[in-house]
């Protein structure tokens, strides 16, 4: 069995743009805490998306207690440039670093992967270091993770000895390592989403070396009626004009709207079958990969209030125990 996702030291949180991909990093962020460890959640793209998600005003390098034992930054490439110069080359710096900088953006703009590592750098230094227990990573979206994660890698194949090979190479054995390491990739139960996801899983260790650890489903829709009530609700229009008689005419809404969702929850649960599918058949793929499911929440809540609500949604999911009986849980909402 692969590591629970909470057992890791770095968990990559990825998912195509839309599904809910911050929320999900900063609700399995504080389900870690929750449980007594120290983690770190850190936004990859500094949007403040994550900021507003704990409506914690601006996020920064240096990190921000958002909740008891729950820091969180903001990843900022001349804050990370300035680290590992100070850490590692010993220069030390006062003020903005301002030209260097500047050679730096000619630099990263020419060589693929160079921007890039100095945010892997930073969270895996802090993995090395043991600052936190779990950190948890709003990382790009699912079309950006692949350049994103596999920096160091890029890195080292274009780079055989050396320096820049010793700095990578202590990355890769973090990044690399599925018990220490893992990418949870957030999807809905809608076409592109699934197909992106799909799409990532087949390329993600490949590309990467990294280990997809789980996929999160999120926004699924809850089953309305037992196999018997489905066959009553079925035969409801036989007696529809004397329910809207008794009722009165909005118990034709109340049915049309049913159906409806209804409908939509079976489109969504052939698309995630089509996932269940592409992972029973993927020879790459661990048949231990769960899908974890977040239900439709069918509230208005924002920031705060609705990661509290995707995070007590996860805490059962999160059980390892789930895992082994998902494949079997006919009509959970999938």
């Amino acid at each position: 069995m692969r590591p629970a996702l909470l057992d890791l030291d770095l968990l990559w949180v990825t998912g195509k743009g839309g599904v809910g991909k911050t929320t999900t990093a900063a609700a399995l962020a504080e389900v870690a805490a929750r449980h007594g460890r120290r983690t770190l959640v850190c936004e990859m793209d500094a949007k403040g998306a994550l900021a507003n998600a704990f409506d914690a005003g601006t996020l920064a390098f240096n990190p921000t207690m958002v909740a008891p034992g729950l820091d969180a930054m903001a990843m900022n490439t001349e804050d990370a440039l300035r680290e590992y110069l100070r850490l590692f080359v010993r220069i030390p710096f006062i003020g903005r670093i301002g030209p260097l900088a500047k050679t730096f953006d000619f630099v990263a703009d020419a060589a693929p992967g160079v921007r890039e590592i100095l945010g892997v750098g930073k969270l895996c230094y802090e993995v090395r270091e043991r600052t936190y227990d779990l950190i948890v990573v709003d990382a790009e979206a699912s079309g950006h993770i692949v350049s994103q994660i596999g920096a160091p890698k890029v890195i080292a194949d274009l780079v055989q000895v050396g320096l820049v090979r010793d700095q990578t190479q202590w990355m890769l054995d973090i990044l690399n390592d599925p018990t220490r390491t893992g990418v949870a990739v957030v999807t809905t139960p809608e076409e592109m989403p699934v197909t992106e996801t799909i799409d990532l899983l087949g390329r993600l260790t490949a590309e990467t070396g990294a280990h997809p650890s789980a996929v999160i489903a999120n926004r699924v829709l809850p089953v309305l009626f037992s196999r018997r009530e489905q066959r009553i609700a079925d035969r409801l229009d036989e007696t529809l004009p004397i329910l809207t008689n008794a009722a009165g005419s909005g118990v034709a809404t109340v049915l049309d709207a049913a159906r409806l969702t209804e409908q939509r929850r079976q489109t969504g649960a052939g698309h995630l079958d089509r996932l269940r599918g592409f992972l029973d058949s993927a020879p790459d793929l661990a048949t231990d990969l769960p899908i974890i499911t977040i239900p439709e929440l069918f509230s208005r809540a924002s920031g705060p209030r609705v990661v509290s609500l995707v995070a007590d949604a996860l805490t059962d999911e999160l059980d390892p125990s789930t895992y082994a009986d998902e494949a079997t849980d006919e009509g959970a909402g999938r």
